[in-house]
């Protein structure tokens, strides 16, 4: 009989758990945290020799002796404590796989969402109200518009590809620009970042949360955009001061919002960003479509096998 394998999928998500499941190779034994109780996890941890999270701390890699691998289930690993990690000497993977194309698709959605106020057409029409004219006063085309992309990595140029169909105008800011080739390729434009807060119709956030990022969109940056402009952000929810920017909605200083992330999550009840009709808001869920844990789960049990063959798993988090 083979040996066999066991896989810790420490997230406690009851209604993902079949997906998963159906993609799970015959080599492995899938644990799930079923309760969502701490005992729960300490003791599948104990008998894991891979774990998927986006969580983990030094605790958790102590009580898990047999561990191999962390493949973490998307992209943003500021929830990995990478220090512990390559003291313990367990690689760390992640799974741009799904992610990609689910953050760069909501993105859009956020965009026209806002542009054509479509929850505010949705609530009016299901109250009986037609707001059509009213609304043709309030609504704008994409075409045309200076769209300002802040992180041109993997998200960043995928949200380029599907913003170019739309006629926009395109410019980025990162600290690590891409070949020339690339930015020709895009039809991008490099500017540094508060030119780019300045001259866009559309903010867009892809970067990563470090301590470089962490409030990089704060009061100071905000007053830097334009009153018409919006802000999206799909990336992390601390990469923006919320607090500056509830100020900024509040005032008019800008237009509107769009938010899959926020800070904290989720968001507290009384957070004063659930009343105002200038943002759109989503619970973290850019990457949660069935296609996306489809292909995320592919990736993520094939990396572990590449371990089991003595290979190097792809996208190894290397810092």
């Amino acid at each position: 009989m083979s040996q066999r394998y066991k896989v810790f999928y420490m997230i406690h998500a009851p209604a993902v758990f079949p997906l998963i499941q159906s993609q799970c190779p015959e080599e492995f034994d899938l644990l799930f945290w079923e309760t969502g109780k701490e005992d729960e996890m300490w003791e599948k941890l104990r008998q894991s020799d891979f774990v998927i999270s986006s969580h983990i701390g030094e605790e958790h890699l102590k009580a898990a002796p047999r561990l191999r691998l962390i493949q973490h289930p998307g992209v943003g690993y500021d929830g990995v404590d990478m220090a512990a990690a390559a003291r313990a000497g367990i690689p760390v993977a992640l799974t741009p796989e799904g992610t990609i194309v689910g953050v760069a698709e909501h993105t859009i959605l956020l965009i026209l969402s806002l542009y054509k106020k479509l929850l505010i057409a949705d609530r009016a029409t299901r109250r009986g109200e037609w707001v059509s004219s009213t609304l043709r006063t309030e609504c704008y085309f994409l075409q045309g518009k200076a769209l300002g992309i802040i992180g041109l990595g993997r998200i960043g140029q995928e949200v380029a590809k599907r913003a170019s169909c739309f006629g926009v105008k395109m410019a980025y800011y990162d600290v690590m620009r891409p070949k020339p080739e690339v930015e020709a390729q895009l039809k991008v434009v490099y500017l540094p970042l508060d030119d780019l807060l300045r001259i866009s119709d559309i903010v867009t956030l892809h970067t990563p949360l470090t301590s470089q990022t962490h409030h990089l969109i704060d009061d100071k940056r905000l007053s830097l955009m334009k009153p018409s402009a919006i802000l999206i952000n799909t990336s992390r929810g601390r990469v923006v001061d919320e607090m500056s920017l509830i100020r900024a909605l509040r005032e008019g200083r800008i237009a509107g919002a769009g938010l899959d992330v926020f800070d904290p999550e989720p968001p507290k009840p009384d957070n004063p960003l659930f009343g105002m009709e200038n943002v759109v808001l989503t619970p973290h869920m850019a990457t949660g479509t069935v296609d996306a844990m489809t292909e995320k789960a592919r990736a993520a049990f094939a990396n572990m096998q590449r371990v089991l063959r003595g290979e190097e798993p792809l996208h190894l988090v290397k810092v």
